[in-house]
C-alpha cells in the first residue's frame, strides 16, 4: 500500500510552493478558475476562463491541487477591476473580477452542466439567467460579528472566508447603505461604554452579532443586537440614540444567545423598543418580517421570481395548492388568489405566526398554516385527512427535497409541481428523482445574488400522461 501510495506522489506533476504559468480553462461551479499541469487539475479562485495566470500551489492532493494568482500574465476580456477593498478575503463575494453579463452566462452554464452530467442528451433547456437592472445594494439583511482584536479593541466588520477572524468593511457594494451606517453606529456606542464581546474561545464577553433588517419598499428597519446573556449594558442609551439618529429604525430587539455555537442567533428575544418587526411590500402585497422568520434577501429579485412561479404554475379557481417550506408565506399568499385553497407548511414556528399574520394582513382567507417538518405535516395535517393538492409549490433549504417528501408526491400525483432552488446540485437530483412520473421541459435560473456564484432556479415539472 505505501509502495502505491509513494508511486501516486511521484506522478503528481505540480509541487506545493512552486510557480507554473498555466492557461484557465474552465470555471469551476464556485466560479473558480481550473487550469491543467500535464493533465492534473489546479483550482484557482479570482481567475477567468482564457486567462494566462501565474499562480503558487498553495496545497496539493491526489487528485487535484489548489492555487492562488500571482500574476494576470493575459487577462479575459470579461476582467473588470475589483471595486471593494475588502475583496476577495471578505467571501462574500467570489466574483467581482467578473463583469455582470458574465457572471450571468457563468450561472446559465453552471446549471446546464449540471443539467447534462445528470440527463445526458435528454432536452432540458436552460433559459438565460434573469439579472438586475441594477445588481448593488441589494440585499436587505446584514450580519455583522463583533470582537477583539490582539490588543482587546472592540471590532466589527465580516468575517474572513473560512475563519473567525473579523476584518473591518467599509462601503460594501451588496448591503444597504443603511445597513452599514447603522451597525457602525451601534459598534461605535458599544465601543465608547467599553461593552464586551463575545469571545467564543473562553465564552465570555456580551455582543456576538450586529444584524439589520430593512423592508426595501418601506424603508423601515429591525436593529437586533446578539447578546451573550439577559442583560444589553446602556440598552436604553443605545435605543436612544438609534430612535434620534436614524428616523425610519421602527424596532430595536436584544437577542440571547448564550450557547457555545456557531449558530448566530439564540431562541430568545426581547423587545427593547417598537413592536418587534417590521413590515415589507413585495407585489401587491404587505408582509411582517419578525427577527427569527426567513425572507428572501434581495425581495426585487424575489419578486420576479416568484411571478415567474406563479405564470409557470397556471393555477385556476379549481386548485388546491401547497406550498411546501412556505416561510412567511409570501409565495403561497402570491398564489392564493388563482387558487381554491392554499395549504402551507413551514419548520420555523414563528414564521408561520407571521405567515397567519401575513394573511390577515392582506385580507387572504383562502390559505391556511401548518408549523413543523414538511415530511410529518404532509400526511398528518393534509393528506391524512384526503386533502390532495392539484399544484406543490417547493421552495426548500439547500439540502433539497427529503426523500419521504419526494415519495409522497410521486404518490399523490399532483398536475404539477413548481420548484423553486437556491442550490442547482440538489434542484437537479430532485428532478431526476422525480422524473419517473414528472417531465421538465424548461428551467429559468434568476441572479438573486448579484456578484457571487449563487444562482436561483424555478421550474414546472408535469405530470406525464396527465387526464
Amino acid at each position: 500500500m505505501q509502495k502505491e501510495i509513494r508511486k501516486k506522489l511521484t506522478q503528481i506533476p505540480v509541487q506545493k510552493n512552486q510557480e507554473y504559468i498555466v492557461d484557465i480553462i474552465d470555471q469551476g461551479m464556485d466560479g473558480e478558475g481550473i487550469a491543467k499541469v500535464e493533465q492534473f487539475t489546479i483550482f484557482i479562485p479570482n481567475v477567468l476562463i482564457g486567462e494566462k495566470v501565474k499562480i503558487l500551489i498553495v496545497k496539493v492532493l491526489h487528485t487535484h491541487a489548489f492555487a492562488k494568482a500571482l500574476e494576470i500574465v493575459i487577462p479575459s476580456p470579461h476582467r473588470v477591476k475589483e471595486d471593494c477593498n475588502s475583496y476577495p478575503r471578505c467571501g462574500g463575494c467570489n466574483l467581482r473580477h467578473m463583469d455582470y453579463e458574465a457572471s450571468l452566462d457563468f450561472k446559465q452554464k453552471k446549471v446546464e452542466n449540471l443539467v447534462q452530467k445528470t440527463f445526458g442528451k435528454e432536452k432540458i433547456n436552460v433559459q438565460k439567467t434573469i439579472g438586475m437592472g441594477n445588481p448593488y445594494h441589494y440585499r436587505n439583511k446584514a450580519q455583522y460579528p463583533v470582537g477583539q482584536d490582539k490588543n482587546g479593541e472592540l471590532v466589527w466588520g465580516v468575517f474572513a472566508e473560512r475563519t473567525h477572524t473579523i476584518i473591518p468593511i467599509r462601503d460594501c457594494k451588496i448591503q444597504d447603505e443603511q445597513s452599514e451606517q447603522i451597525a457602525y453606529a451601534i459598534y461605535q456606542f458599544l465601543k465608547s461604554k467599553k461593552v464586551t464581546a463575545y469571545n467564543e474561545k473562553i465564552q465570555t464577553g456580551y455582543i456576538r452579532h450586529i444584524i439589520i433588517k430593512i423592508g426595501k419598499n418601506t424603508q423601515e428597519i429591525m436593529c437586533i443586537i446578539v447578546v451573550n446573556g439577559k442583560e444589553l449594558p446602556y440598552y436604553q442609551e443605545l435605543v436612544d440614540m438609534l430612535v434620534q439618529r436614524f428616523s425610519n429604525v421602527k424596532t430595536i430587539i436584544q437577542n440571547i444567545n448564550t450557547k457555545n455555537t456557531n449558530v448566530i442567533l439564540g431562541t430568545e428575544n426581547q423587545v427593547l423598543y417598537g413592536d418587534g418587526y417590521i413590515l415589507d411590500i413585495l407585489g401587491e402585497y404587505t408582509f411582517k418580517i419578525s427577527p427569527m422568520s426567513f425572507y428572501q434577501v434581495n425581495p426585487v429579485q424575489a419578486e420576479l421570481l416568484y411571478n415567474i412561479a406563479i405564470e409557470k404554475a397556471e393555477i385556476t379557481k379549481e386548485d388546491i395548492v401547497f406550498d411546501l417550506y412556505c416561510g412567511i408565506g409570501t409565495i403561497g399568499i402570491f398564489a392564493a388568489k388563482y387558487a381554491k385553497k392554499v395549504y402551507g407548511i413551514e419548520i420555523i414556528e414563528q414564521a408561520i405566526e407571521d405567515a397567519k399574520e401575513n394573511a390577515k394582513i392582506n385580507q387572504i382567507d383562502n390559505i391556511e398554516f401548518f408549523a413543523g417538518d414538511v415530511e410529518k405535516v404532509l400526511y398528518k395535517k393534509l393528506l391524512g385527512k384526503n386533502i390532495f393538492p392539484d399544484v406543490v409549490i417547493v421552495d426548500p433549504p439547500r439540502r433539497g427535497l427529503d426523500e419521504n417528501t419526494i415519495q409522497n408526491l410521486l404518490a399523490i400525483e399532483p398536475r404539477k409541481i413548481v420548484y423553486i432552488s437556491c442550490n442547482p446540485a440538489t434542484f437537479i437530483r430532485d428532478i431526476e428523482l422525480l422524473s419517473e412520473k414528472y417531465e421538465t421541459s424548461e428551467i429559468q435560473p434568476v441572479d438573486m445574488f448579484p456578484f457571487t456564484s449563487h444562482v436561483e432556479t424555478v421550474a414546472l415539472l408535469e405530470l406525464k400522461n396527465y387526464q
